[in-house]
């Protein structure tokens, strides 16, 4: 069979100028800068990785320059903003990123990654981390920014989560034990320590992001009841409650001391690339090979055959030889067919020389699968699963050349988000929302709305120069120069944290009456291209 189908086709375009919302609607006029109600002297921002200046999967040196805060900072030294540390980075000598634990890298901690241009796609950087976790290198310093990749809310309120000792089991987070003051201080506590009179906080995406990336493996502790965050796994929603009481705890922790300061909201998922680039219909007649079709259909026929008897028919669908075919994906919802595929295959031996071993693992594999629809998200992960071949060989090469992920075979739940596990995400982002409001209207503080602003960006971005700027995947040179995620598909890129800087000065000249000059995106850099990774 062809591998013409690894290749997924780009799905978002950019749209005209005139029907894409402007960002450059506030205009400072007045000549001179000024603070307003507002003392950006000692400036603070609390957060996770999209605070951190975290992109193309990694922080690493000349990365991090471009964090959102640091951008901030350097607008903020105009009226009255004093100096703005953030962890070093001076050990990532060969500018790649990645973490080492005491020589070893570090699982989950890789490399950072670039455009490949001599293949034409992105890939990790072949080169060394240099970032080393281990007693002599931990920095035990308070920094200005105080972002902590992988952190959810009740991160930053957790003793012990800078702990070199608990890192080892599996209960700190590197990125803070790197800076963590002492073994037992929390995220917060060191960020108090600067005694702030201006912060940022733009946490709580990672208290639903998790269970996106995963494809939903992990559970909502809204349904759950789960109001005891030390037993949530990785991948776990957030119980709202616990994100209310941690949330409500930093804001007035931050404000205690006279700070005034702004908020952000948590996007969507829906709005970033990790699950809008790859559509539900890939498989082109064209990229599986027009020739192939009839077999594949013999197969898909057979499995159809069965489940029509017994009503399920509707679940998957033939192959088309002039029309875009969806993915075979597997969906935990739906009621497990296995037994029925099983007696189909047992009875087409003749068609399908399988032993009963191979039978039984089709079966499986099968007992809960249909097409996906374009309700259904597919993670960008799925395109290196789309079209591989199964790990298991029926010693058959015709029936092995058939049996291809997503086509035959369907993709794991794992890389799909289905429309019940969309609306667990969308209730819980709401919910977390609608507490992050509640707590700024309390405290009087500006609250930046990116996820309205990152839900524009599925349209376009317009700037004052007419330029239009999105959310859409690198696809290539054609995008190059306007995209705003970087190669990860859930982190921005410079040009992307510029824009979040923009948009919170944006937010603070009106709430606070300061005039604090703007930043222009377009300065900032898009994804890392090299004519060859070597």
């Amino acid at each position: 069979m062809k591998r013409k189908y690894l290749y997924i086709l780009p799905i978002l375009a950019i749209l005209g100028v005139a029907c894409e919302p402007s960002i450059g609607d506030d205009k400072i006029n007045s000549e001179t800068y000024y603070a307003g109600k507002a003392d950006f002297s000692t400036y603070v921002a609390v957060g996770n990785s999209l605070t951190a200046g975290y992109m193309d999967n990694t922080v690493y040196r000349s990365g991090q320059k471009n964090s959102f805060p640091n951008i901030l900072a350097q607008q903020f030294k105009e009226v009255g903003g004093g100096e703005f540390t953030q962890p070093s980075y001076a050990d990532d000598v060969n500018d790649v990123g990645g973490l080492l634990l005491n020589g070893q890298p570090l699982p989950g901690f890789g490399t950072k990654m670039i455009v490949n241009m001599s293949t034409g796609g992105p890939e990790n950087i072949k080169g060394t981390s240099t970032i080393d976790i281990n007693a002599s290198t931990l920095q035990k310093k308070a920094y200005n920014n105080a972002g902590v990749p992988g952190a959810k809310v009740f991160h930053l309120l957790a003793p012990g989560y800078g702990s070199l000792a608990a890192l080892a089991q599996g209960k700190a987070n590197p990125y803070f034990v790197r800076t963590a003051t002492s073994g037992e201080t929390t995220v917060l506590g060191d960020a108090m320590s600067l005694k702030p009179t201006f912060f940022t906080n733009w946490i709580g995406a990672n208290d639903v992001l998790g269970y996106a990336t995963s494809g939903g493996e992990g559970v909502d502790q809204n349904e759950a009841g789960g109001i005891d965050p030390s037993l949530y796994g990785s991948n776990d929603i957030t119980h709202a409650g616990v994100f209310k009481q941690a949330y409500e705890t930093i804001v007035n922790t931050l404000t205690s001391q006279g700070a005034n300061g702004v908020v952000a909201t948590i996007p969507y998922v829906t709005t970033i690339p990790f699950f809008t680039t790859v559509p539900y219909n890939p498989l082109t007649p064209e990229a599986v090979g027009v020739e192939n079709i009839d077999q594949l259909n013999q197969f898909i026929g057979l499995i159809k055959m069965s489940l029509s008897a017994v009503g399920q028919g509707d679940r998957i669908d033939l192959f088309s030889k002039t029309e875009a075919n969806p993915v075979l994906i597997q969906d935990k919802t739906l009621e497990d067919m296995s037994g029925v595929i099983k007696m189909g295959l047992q009875q087409a031996a003749a068609i399908l020389p399988l032993t009963a071993e191979q039978i039984e693992l089709l079966s499986q594999q099968l007992g809960r699968a249909r097409h996906a629809t374009g309700k259904d998200l597919l993670l960008l992960t799925s395109r290196t699963q789309i079209g591989a071949d199964l790990p298991i060989s029926t010693g058959n090469p015709v029936i092995d050349n058939m049996l291809k992920i997503g086509i035959t075979i369907p993709l794991s739940d794992a890389f799909v988000l289905n429309p019940i596990e969309q609306q667990k995400i969308k209730d819980a982002t709401d919910q977390f929302n609608a507490i992050i409001r509640g707590s700024a209207s309390e405290h009087n503080l500006a609250v930046a709305d990116m996820n309205e602003l990152l839900t524009k960006a599925v349209s376009g971005l317009r700037v004052e120069d007419g330029q239009i700027y999105t959310a859409d995947y690198f696809q290539g040179l054609g995008n190059l120069n306007t995209v705003l995620f970087s190669l990860d598909g859930v982190h921005l890129n410079a040009r992307g944290y510029a824009f979040i800087a923009l948009e919170i000065l944006k937010e603070i000249n009106k709430h606070y009456e300061a005039n604090i000059p703007l930043v222009n995106p377009a300065v900032y850099p898009g994804p890392t291209l090299l004519p060859k990774n070597d």
